[in-house]
């Protein structure tokens, strides 16, 4: 790879943000399947954009059906999944868009790996703390189910480990309270870290 050179182009990524009245920054949903992930960084990605923002989602299944459908559920396939992500992500906080992101990334190692491909303060972990039970109980996609069966192996929570961030910038467990005040939360935080401006965000109050 010696002979690879990065094109270092005459717009940069902070160029792009200000053009767009943003930061652009990766925010990283992590927790267990059933957890609120998706529904929570949806939510997110939809009040942001209705107030102009600009944003992008990646979530876990829907890559699976192309950047990452040749991949399959082994430990190393999933660390491969995780690499294409966070490197795709890093281009499209390059081209200066709020990327939300919603993946089990089980393992604290994953998620560094991710965490070191960003400057300091792109890369916004949000543990989606929901406890197993409440997961569980809820079995969105009959996984769960499958899991303790013996149909699934390797299932986080069940058979697999979670490893809980140990310093995630943001906490948020979706059994306590409802959908609009965790995207409050969010959005507040948000403001506060000045990645958006919180001026734009009055209609959502």
């Amino acid at each position: 790879m010696t002979d690879i050179v990065w094109h270092q182009h005459a717009i940069d990524q902070a160029a792009r943000g200000d053009q767009k009245g943003q930061s652009p920054v990766l925010l990283w949903f992590t927790g267990l399947s059933g957890s609120g992930k998706s529904t929570l960084a949806g939510a997110l990605e939809r009040a942001l954009f209705e107030s102009g923002f600009h944003t992008y989602l990646l979530d876990g299944d829907n890559v699976r059906h192309g950047l990452c459908k040749d991949l399959g559920f082994s430990l190393e396939d999933r660390d491969e999944n995780l690499r294409r992500v966070g490197e795709v992500a890093k281009l499209m906080v390059d081209a200066g868009l709020v990327v939300l992101s919603a993946f089990i990334s089980p393992t604290l190692a994953e998620r560094e790996r991710v965490r070191a491909l960003f400057p300091e303060g792109k890369f916004i972990e949000i543990h989606v703390s929901t406890p197993l039970s409440v997961c569980e109980a809820r079995d969105p996609k009959g996984l769960y189910a499958k899991a303790r069966s013996g149909e699934i192996a390797n299932f986080t929570g069940i058979s697999s480990p979670y490893e809980q961030p140990l310093a995630a910038e943001l906490t948020i467990d979706t059994s306590k309270g409802d959908l609009t005040t965790q995207v409050n939360t969010l959005l507040d935080y948000l403001s506060a870290i000045q990645v958006i401006d919180g001026k734009q965000l009055s209609a959502l109050a």
